[in-house]
C-alpha cells in the first residue's frame, strides 16, 4: 500500500492551526473593513493568457499551469483524430507546446485576478473602487521555511485614484495589523519606482533599467558583492556600480534621506520629472522636482496629518525594489525585525495594470498580508494565546444512553444562548470523558451523573484549576452567560 502524503510546499493544518490562522484572519478582516475595503472573491483558476507579462520573466517561470482536461495531446472528432502538438512544435520547445495543451493556471497572485475582475466589471463598480481579498495562491518555488508553493495572501487595493492618501493609509493599516497582533519590532520600508529610475538615470543610462531593479531587489540576500557581480555580468562597469552604491547607502532619517538624494540627483544633472517642488528641497536648486522624492514627502506628511505616532517603524529604503514589474509608484515591504524571516507584507502603485485586459488608465495602489508568515513568526515569538483543538467551551458528560437523553434539552440550552457545546456520544466512564476535554482543551465539563440528575443539578469542573461547582440545572446557562 502506498504511504499517504501531499504535495511538497504545501501542509494540512490541524484545529488549533486552523483556530490561530482564523485568529490572524480576522485582525487583518476587521482591519481592511474599518478602512472602508469590501471582500471580493476571484477563482481559482485563471486563463494563462490573464496571467503570463504581468510578474516579468522569473515570474512567469514560477506560474503552475493545468493541462487541458481529456487527451491534451490529440483532438478526436468524428473518428478523426488530429495531433494538438507536432514535431514541429516539440522542436521549437516550450513556448510553442505550452499554449496547445495548457490554457489555464493557478493563481500566483490576487492582484492580476483584481485587475481582470475590474476591466470585465468596469460598468457596474463604483470608483474608486476598494476591495480586500484573502485567498490561497500558487507559486512553483522552491519549498523552503517560509516559502511555501501553496499560501494565503490577503490584499487590499483601490483603484481609480492617483490618491496619495491611499499610500498613507496603506501604512496605517500594516501598522495597526501588526499591533494588533502583537508584533511590536516591525520595519515598514517604503520606496518608490521613481527614486529608481533617478538613480538609473544618474548612472548614465548604463546597462539596461529592469536588470539594475532586478539586482537592487537581491541586495538583503546576495549582499553588495553578489549585487555587484550580478550587474558586472550584465554590462554595468566598476565606476557606475561604485556610483550606485554611494546613492543607495545615503543615511539619516525619512526626510534626510530625501534630502541627501535630491542633492544627489542634482549634482549629476538628472532631470526633474515632476510638476512640483517635493518637500526636501536643495539648496542650490530648491525648485528641482522628481516625482519620487515628492510623493514620498507627500506620503510622509498625510501620516502626519493622521496622526501616525510609529516614524521610528517607517523607514524610506532606496534599494528597496520589488520584483514585480508592474508597480509604478510607491512600494512597500515590511519586515519582522527579532524573527529570521523574509518579508510579511508588501505592495505598491500600479499606474496601468488594468490596461492589459483593456481598461487603460486606470491608477491602482494595493499591498499584501502572507498568513503563513505571520503565522511563523508569531509561533517563533509565541505570541499566540492558548488555543484548543476545537471552538467548545462546555462539554455534557454523562454514564447511561438515559442520561445522555436527558442532557439534550440543558445541550440545546446552552447552544441557543450562542455557548458553544457538544454532549459526549457515548456513555463511558468519566475519566475517559475528561481525558477527552482536556485534549481538546475544552474549558469547562458539566458532571451529569444519575446523583446529579435525581438532584437536577450539574457540577461543573473548571479543567485548567480544577475548580469545580454545583449548580440547579435551571442556573447553567444563565452562570455561563454571566
Amino acid at each position: 500500500m502506498e504511504k499517504p502524503s501531499i504535495p511538497q510546499g504545501t501542509r494540512d493544518f490541524g484545529p488549533a492551526q486552523v483556530a490561530r490562522r482564523q485568529h490572524i484572519f480576522g485582525v487583518i478582516r476587521r482591519t481592511f473593513e474599518t478602512f472602508g475595503y469590501a471582500p471580493l472573491e476571484t477563482p481559482t483558476l485563471e486563463n494563462l493568457s490573464v496571467l503570463t507579462g504581468k510578474y516579468g520573466d522569473e515570474g512567469d517561470q514560477l506560474l503552475f499551469k493545468v493541462l487541458n482536461s481529456g487527451n491534451f495531446l490529440v483532438k478526436e472528432r468524428r473518428g478523426e483524430i488530429t495531433p494538438l502538438v507536432t514535431a514541429e512544435d516539440l522542436e521549437a520547445g516550450t513556448k510553442a507546446v505550452l499554449p496547445k495543451i495548457a490554457e489555464k493556471g493557478l493563481r500566483y497572485d490576487l492582484t492580476v485576478p483584481f485587475a481582470r475582475y475590474v476591466a470585465m466589471n468596469r460598468g457596474t463598480l463604483t470608483f474608486p473602487f476598494k476591495r480586500y481579498q484573502m485567498q490561497p495562491v500558487w507559486r512553483a518555488d522552491r519549498p523552503q521555511r517560509g516559502r511555501y508553493r501553496e499560501f494565503y495572501q490577503c490584499d487590499a487595493d483601490v483603484v481609480g485614484t492617483d490618491s496619495l492618501l491611499c499610500e498613507a493609509e496603506i501604512v496605517l493599516m500594516m501598522a495597526r495589523v501588526f499591533n494588533d497582533l502583537g508584533l511590536e519590532d516591525f520595519t515598514i520600508k517604503i520606496n518608490h519606482r521613481g527614486v529608481l529610475r533617478n538613480i538609473y538615470q544618474a548612472l548614465g543610462g548604463e546597462g539596461k533599467e529592469t536588470d539594475l531593479f532586478v539586482a537592487i531587489d537581491k541586495l538583503d540576500k546576495i549582499g553588495r558583492d553578489g549585487v555587484s557581480k550580478e550587474l558586472l555580468e550584465k554590462g554595468f562597469s566598476e565606476p557606475t556600480i561604485d556610483t550606485l552604491f554611494a546613492l543607495l547607502g545615503v543615511e539619516g532619517s525619512y526626510a534626510e534621506k530625501l534630502t541627501r538624494l535630491l542633492a544627489g540627483f542634482v549634482t549629476a544633472g538628472v532631470e526633474p520629472d515632476g510638476q512640483r517642488p517635493t518637500a526636501a528641497s536643495h539648496d542650490d536648486d530648491n525648485t528641482a522636482s522628481y516625482r519620487g522624492l515628492q510623493e514620498l514627502a507627500e506620503v510622509r506628511d498625510l501620516l502626519q496629518a493622521s496622526g501616525f505616532k510609529q516614524f521610528d517603524r517607517l523607514e524610506f529604503d532606496p534599494t528597496l525594489a520589488r520584483g514585480l514589474s508592474y508597480y509604478t509608484g510607491c512600494i512597500f515591504e515590511v519586515k519582522i525585525n527579532n524573527v529570521a524571516m523574509g518579508s510579511v507584507s508588501g505592495g505598491g502603485r500600479y499606474d496601468n495594470l488594468t490596461g492589459a485586459f483593456g481598461l487603460p488608465g486606470v491608477s491602482g495602489v494595493g499591498f499584501s498580508f502572507g498568513v503563513d508568515r505571520l503565522y511563523d513568526c508569531l509561533e517563533t515569538l509565541n505570541l499566540f494565546t492558548e488555543t484548543g483543538e476545537t471552538p467548545t467551551r462546555v462539554l455534557l458528560t454523562h454514564f447511561s444512553p438515559e442520561a445522555g437523553r436527558a442532557a439534550l434539552p440543558l445541550l440545546a440550552e446552552l447552544r441557543a444562548a450562542g455557548i458553544p457545546a457538544e454532549l459526549y456520544p457515548d456513555a463511558s466512564k468519566l475519566q475517559k470523558q475528561f481525558k477527552y476535554a482536556d485534549a481538546k482543551g475544552i474549558p469547562l465539563v458539566l458532571v451529569l451523573g444519575p446523583e446529579e440528575l435525581a438532584a437536577g443539578v450539574a457540577k461543573i469542573k473548571i479543567m485548567k484549576t480544577g475548580e469545580e461547582k454545583t449548580l440547579a440545572l435551571s442556573e447553567v446557562v444563565a452562570s455561563l452567560t454571566a
